[in-house]
Formats: structure tokens, C-alpha cells, sequence
């Protein structure tokens, strides 16, 4: 028998029962052959053998859209209708097995899916598998599902310096024939100044701007629809740089009363305007995703731990209790900072 540590272990549980399993093979075949005991075991607490993945993907489908926004349902939909019910529909869920999932993924990257399309894809099946397990349907564990090391990154393209010049110096566009005073000038430079998604800009209110500090508490979606935001960390504040303070007292004088800071309707609106924007100043034709992109690519020689909290990627805060108190020194550090790169790259220094 191998030492302690070189000894494969699985613990797993059972209508409350826990089980430890062992196999003293090195390495992944170790793992294997503890994994092979537990399913034994498991198995015999299968309710079924006999129910399709097809009989089951929809009322996964359904846990997804009671639980998360609805262009994440139509994503997850859209791959089960396309990729996931043709190949292994009809397969039955006990006989589901790794090379299943990975003919699956392997297919989707033969016709040039991107990287993260596949990995959403992977994500998926493995919450799929997890779902089923805790119905007791199937004992499968997804252990080697990979994404093809060729998988494409879609390249993402940002505003350079002299472009960023003309964005916060311009405020016309050609719209509709006629050169006009851009409605949405101030959207788009304080999404740069701030990395804000673009559903989070559109959902901003005056009412969650407290003095120097922002409180994000909402995102409006593609479809119009207002949600808590993309993920548990979108919920967050953080202090507002000078030259962000600025752009929201020239928008102040515009939208006067109204709830709305920039009064966009919704997204598509607000990419129209900025695709003509960008064909006036002749700017990269970048999204708006990408403004957020070249937010973070502007700071990024700031600590990661810095600029996570300020675009939501971080742990979950406690946005009007503690975090808000915690801003008032190292927040306001981190805010000068910003602006102190912002203003040297835009030459005002």
C-alpha cells in the first residue's frame, strides 16, 4: 500500500450516508478507479436507468431561466436546440460518458466557435451533469472535458490615446444628415472614465450617485428588461474620479429632473449613436463593451486587486454598509490615480 498521500480518495454522499472510496494506483488512473467504487455505490441509489437526456435538458433549461437573466436562458437554450439535443438527445442519461460531451465541444470548435463560446458550452453540460446527480438520475461526473487548445480568442479592440483626445474633445455627430450636438456625449466618455457596462450605464439613476460616490444596483438588458446586473459581484460602489464628476454635472444641466442620468431608452439606441459618432471623428468602430475594454486597458498598471472591485469582479460587498465607509481612504486614492492617468494621457498635465 502506498503512503497516505500517494493514495487516490473520493468522498461522496448518499440519501445522507457519506462514503470515502481509495484506489493506491499513482496518478489518474488512481482517480479513476476511486471514481469507478463511488459510481458502484452511487448507482444503487439511481431512481431510473431509463429517462433520455432529451427528457430531461428542458427541465434543466427551466432551472436556468427561473435563476438567471433571460439572455443567458436564450444562450443555453439556443446550444441545446442546436449542438447538444442532435448529437446526445437521445442518448440515456446513465450511459452518458466524457467523450459524449467532448464530441459536443469538439464539433461546435470545427465550425470556429470562439474560446469563450466553448467554454460556456462546457460550463453548461457540467451544470447539467450536476443537476442530474442531485436528482439522483445519474451518478456521472464530467472529469475530462476540455476546450481544444486551438480555440480562438476573440480579439478585442480599444480607443488609443489620440482617439480618447478626440472623444473628449468633440462633442458633435453627423446624424440624420446634419451635424449635431451628440445626445450621448457624456455616456460615452463617462463609461471610459468608469468601466461601466453598458447595461449598468443605461440603468444608472441620480439617485444612486451620493456625493463623490456611485452605487451600481442595476443593469438593463438587450431586451429592455432591468435586472440585478451580469453576476453576484455587479452590485458594488466605488468614489467617482474629478474628471467622472465633471461629465455628471454636464449632464446634470441637461436631463434637469429626470430620474435617468442619460436618458438612454435602451441599448440599441445607444449603439447607434455611438457607431455614428465613431464614423464622424473616424474612431476605431469599437462596442460598447469595448469603451469598458479600454477603461480597464487605460488603468491597467493600477493593482489588479485595485481594479477588480471597480469593474465587478470581485467578491460580494456590502454596498451601502461597510464598503462604502472603506471607500472613504483607499477609494479615494484609487480615484485620484485614475484620474491622474486619464489626465496625463489626455496631455492635460
Amino acid at each position: 500500500m502506498d503512503s497516505y498521500f500517494d493514495v487516490a480518495l473520493i468522498d461522496v454522499q448518499r440519501d445522507g450516508q457519506r462514503r470515502s472510496f481509495y484506489s493506491s494506483a499513482p496518478g489518474r488512473k488512481g482517480q479513476r478507479e476511486a471514481n469507478s467504487k463511488a459510481d458502484q455505490w452511487l448507482e444503487d441509489g439511481i431512481e431510473t436507468t431509463t429517462l433520455r437526456v432529451e427528457a430531461v435538458y428542458p427541465q434543466w433549461l427551466e432551472t436556468v431561466r427561473l435563476t438567471t437573466s433571460l439572455p443567458n436562458y436564450n444562450k443555453a437554450e439556443s446550444q441545446w436546440r442546436i449542438w447538444i439535443q442532435p448529437m446526445i438527445g437521445k442518448k440515456r442519461l446513465v450511459a452518458l460518458n466524457d467523450q459524449d460531451l467532448q464530441d459536443i465541444v469538439n464539433k461546435m470548435y470545427s465550425q470556429g466557435r470562439s474560446r469563450k463560446t466553448l467554454q460556456n458550452l462546457a460550463s453548461n453540460l457540467r451544470a447539467f451533469c450536476k443537476y442530474c446527480r442531485k436528482r439522483k438520475l445519474t451518478s456521472y461526473v464530467p472529469e475530462d472535458l476540455t476546450i481544444p487548445s486551438g480555440a480562438r480568442l476573440v480579439g478585442k479592440k480599444i480607443l488609443q490615446p489620440d482617439e480618447l483626445a478626440v472623444l473628449f474633445r468633440e462633442s458633435t455627430t453627423m446624424w440624420r444628415g446634419k451635424e449635431v450636438e451628440d445626445a450621448y456625449i457624456n455616456a460615452y466618455r463617462f463609461q471610459v472614465l468608469t468601466g461601466l457596462r453598458p447595461g449598468e450605464l443605461i440603468g444608472l439613476r441620480w439617485g444612486d450617485i451620493h456625493g463623490n460616490i456611485l452605487y451600481i444596483q442595476r443593469s438593463v438588458n438587450t431586451l429592455g428588461q432591468e435586472t440585478r446586473g451580469k453576476n453576484h459581484n455587479a452590485v458594488r460602489s466605488f468614489v467617482l474620479t474629478q474628471m467622472a464628476q465633471q461629465v455628471l454635472e454636464e449632464q446634470r444641466k441637461l436631463t434637469g429632473k429626470e430620474d435617468s442620468v442619460f436618458g438612454i431608452p435602451k441599448e440599441s439606441n445607444y449603439y447607434s449613436r455611438w457607431k455614428a459618432y465613431c464614423k464622424t471623428h473616424n474612431l476605431t468602430p469599437i462596442s460598447l463593451y469595448e469603451l469598458r475594454h479600454t477603461f480597464v486597458s487605460v488603468i491597467k498598471t493600477l493593482p489588479a486587486g485595485t481594479v477588480k472591485p471597480l469593474v465587478g469582479h470581485s467578491q460580494d460587498m456590502d454596498t451601502f454598509g461597510v464598503y462604502a465607509h472603506a471607500l472613504a481612504g483607499e477609494g479615494e486614492r484609487t480615484a485620484n490615480a485614475i484620474n491622474d492617468i486619464f489626465q496625463k494621457l489626455l496631455g492635460n498635465e
